[in-house]
């Protein structure tokens, strides 16, 4: 499981993601689903991405707010039940949830 973040972002108010995993994409193999959670926001959850074979790629972009330095935790759930984790650490110089 691949997670890209840059290593600084300067405001915490947008800060890119990607998430990729390597999967052939079949009825009987695929990424279900793709999860993005942090560890220092006032909630963990930050995005779920439901996936089908049809998709054709098991990856998604886009941006994301974070209140402070944190590491950010990338979860691929698999339709064998098993799942993938990627974890980074990324510096938030201005945090962009609020006064934190």
């Amino acid at each position: 499981l691949q997670l890209e973040l840059p290593e600084l972002a300067e405001n915490g108010n947008t800060v890119p993601y990607k998430i990729a995993i390597e999967s052939p994409m079949t009825d009987t193999d695929y990424v279900k689903t793709l999860y993005l959670l942090s560890t220092s926001n006032p909630q963990a959850f930050v995005a779920r991405f439901n996936l089908v074979p049809a998709t054709g790629k098991a990856a998604v972009a886009g941006r994301m707010r974070l209140a402070r330095t944190q590491d950010v935790v990338a979860l691929a759930e698999l339709s064998n039940g098993s799942f993938a984790v990627a974890t980074r650490k990324i510096e938030v110089t201005i945090g962009g949830c609020g006064n934190e």
